[in-house]
C-alpha cells in the first residue's frame, strides 16, 4: 500500500522500483559516456580540418578542395548547434526509417544522435583550442619539417587538450542531462523510467524528486572526477631540474625547502 507521507512515498517508490531506476542509470551513463568519446573524436577531426592553412596562389586546387570540405563541415556544425537535439532525434530516427527504410535499434540511434550533436559542439571548442596556441609553436614545428598533421598531433593538440578539458567535461555532464530527450524515440533512460514509475501511482512529484537526485548525483560525481584529471594534467606548480647539482639551488630554478637545503649543504661540504 502506498504510504501517506511525502518522503515515505519517495522512499517507497525508490526501493519498489530500484531495479528500474538502476537500469535507467545504466542506459543514461552508457549513452552519455560513449557518445561523448565519439563526439570528441568527431570534434577533433573537424577542428583539425577547419584550421588547415592553405595558400590560394601556390596550390589553387588544394585550396579549393579544402574550402569545399570546410564549408560542408561548417554547415554540419551550424546545423547541429542551431537545432534542438529532440528535433534531431525525431528527424533522424523516424526520418531515416521512412525515407531509406533503415530501422535503428535503441542503442544505435541514441548513441548516433548524441555523438553527432556532441561532435558539432566539440568542433568549435577544438578549433578555439587550436587557435589559442601561440603561432610560434606551429612555426617551430614547420621549421623542423613537420607536416600540418604531425604538427597537430605532436605539438598543438597536446597543448590544446588541456585548454578544452573543461569543455569536454561540460559536454559529458550536458549529455547525462540531455539524454532525457531520447525518451521521444523510446530510449529507456532515467527520464523514461521515471515517467513510467510516476504513472503507476500518479506520484509525479515524488518520482521526479528521485529523478532530480539521481541526475544531480551523476553529474556531481562526474564533474569531481573530471576536475581531478584536469588537476593531474596541470602538473606540479614547480619543477626540479638537475636536482643532483648543488649549484642549481642558488640559481632558483626549482622548488627549494629546508630539507633539501640541508642535503645540498652537506653535498657542498663533501665536494669542498
Amino acid at each position: 500500500m502506498l504510504p501517506t507521507g511525502f518522503w515515505e512515498r519517495v522512499v517507497f517508490l525508490f526501493f519498489e522500483y530500484s531495479d528500474s531506476f538502476a537500469h535507467g542509470i545504466y542506459v543514461t551513463m552508457v549513452i552519455a559516456t560513449i557518445s561523448t568519446l565519439i563526439g570528441c573524436i568527431i570534434g577533433f577531426g573537424v577542428g583539425i580540418v577547419q584550421t588547415i592553412p592553405t595558400e590560394r596562389k601556390e596550390r589553387p586546387f588544394h585550396w579549393f578542395m579544402v574550402k569545399i570540405v570546410q564549408l560542408l563541415l561548417n554547415a554540419y556544425v551550424e546545423l547541429f548547434r542551431g537545432t534542438p537535439m529532440m528535433v534531431q532525434a525525431m528527424f533522424i530516427y523516424y526520418g531515416i526509417a521512412m525515407v531509406f527504410g533503415i530501422t535503428m535499434n535503441m542503442w544505435t540511434a541514441a548513441i548516433f544522435i548524441v555523438s553527432i550533436n556532441t561532435g558539432a559542439y566539440m568542433a568549435e571548442s577544438v578549433r578555439g583550442g587550436i587557435l589559442s596556441i601561440d603561432n610560434g609553436q606551429t612555426e617551430g614545428a614547420k621549421a623542423i619539417g613537420m607536416t600540418h598533421f604531425q604538427t597537430m598531433i605532436y605539438v598543438v593538440l597536446p597543448q590544446a587538450l588541456r585548454n578544452i578539458m573543461p569543455q569536454i567535461g561540460n559536454n559529458l555532464i550536458v549529455n547525462i542531462k540531455d539524454s532525457c530527450v531520447l525518451s521521444v524515440i523510446g530510449t529507456v533512460e532515467v527520464f523514461y523510467t521515471t515517467k513510467s514509475v510516476a504513472g503507476t501511482y500518479y506520484t509525479y512529484f515524488e518520482a521526479f524528486t528521485i529523478a532530480m537526485v539521481i541526475y544531480f548525483l551523476l553529474t556531481f560525481i562526474c564533474s569531481r572526477i573530471l576536475r581531478y584529471f584536469e588537476n593531474r594534467m596541470d602538473g606540479p606548480d614547480n619543477y626540479e631540474l638537475a636536482a643532483t647539482d648543488p649549484k642549481v639551488a642558488a640559481a632558483g630554478t626549482y622548488r627549494f625547502n629546508d630539507k633539501k637545503a640541508k642535503r645540498f649543504a652537506e653535498m657542498a661540504e663533501m665536494e669542498a
